[in-house]
């Protein structure tokens, strides 16, 4: 159900002057390719001004990352990477410790994780979500998207 219960708008009130970490993976270089394209689309909608994008080695490598972005005083962390299922059950044991992990990054140190990290049976899915000319989803863009819209509804919570 590509999109299906997708909300129309998201409020980024304040966003602008928010602080934003983009941590990526290397695989998959073409889906990643698309994953970060569709983050700095949504980010420079936004009109965020000031974002780092880092690269780590896998996706395994990102909880690590967001949380040493989280500790370091961004605002939002946006986490991107590709996991696609193999004949082995290295598949679970990634996918289940990197959500988890980018989870308790977020609980942990309050700051709002943006999960664009694909869980994929195949290439073909994954290109379908990388927002790619012909994908029918943008997964770097809502998951930007959505973390900047989270931070802004929680600051709003604060005041």
């Amino acid at each position: 159900m590509t999109g299906a219960g997708q909300p129309e708008q998201l409020d980024v009130t304040g966003a602008t002057a928010m602080r934003v970490a983009v941590v990526a993976s290397l695989w998959h270089e073409e889906v990643m390719a698309g994953l970060l394209a569709g983050a700095q689309r949504a980010l420079d909608e936004i009109a965020v001004a000031d974002v780092r994008v880092q690269r780590v080695p896998g996706s395994f490598e990102l909880p690590l990352a967001a949380l040493v972005a989280a500790r370091a005083g961004f605002d939002v962390v946006v986490a991107l990477g590709v996991v696609v299922r193999g004949g082995t059950p290295h598949f679970e044991y990634v996918c289940a410790t990197v959500s988890h992990g980018l989870s308790r990054v977020a609980l942990d140190t309050g700051v709002p994780v943006g999960f664009g990290l694909l869980t994929c049976d195949d290439e073909a899915q994954a290109m379908d979500r990388a927002g790619l000319p012909g994908s029918k989803e943008d997964k770097g863009y809502e998951a930007a998207w959505a973390a900047v819209a989270a931070a802004s509804a929680i600051n709003r919570l604060r005041t």
